[in-house]
């Protein structure tokens, strides 16, 4: 039961993280209340991430290394 409540909080969240890495593309999205909603949600998880790896080129890596690391979380679980 845990195991399950554990892994839908899991893929909620990477389901935030995909719609918040695709809303930070458009401006209107941006200036939503959802998306400030979801952005005070998700920057917190974001920014010791940025501090080792700062956004290069224009692109920030950091939703990405997220996922993979939300990931390696679920298999070491075995969710």
């Amino acid at each position: 039961m845990i195991k399950g409540i554990l892994s839908i909080l899991i893929n909620l969240l990477i389901l935030f993280i995909f719609i918040h890495a695709i809303g930070s593309w458009i401006p209107k999205v941006r200036e939503s209340k959802f998306y400030e909603m979801l952005d005070s949600l998700i920057a917190p998880l974001l920014e010791p991430i940025r501090r080792v790896l700062p956004p290069t080129g224009g692109f920030d890596f950091s939703p990405l290394v997220l996922l993979f690391i939300l990931y390696f979380i679920k298999r070491l679980l075995g969710l």
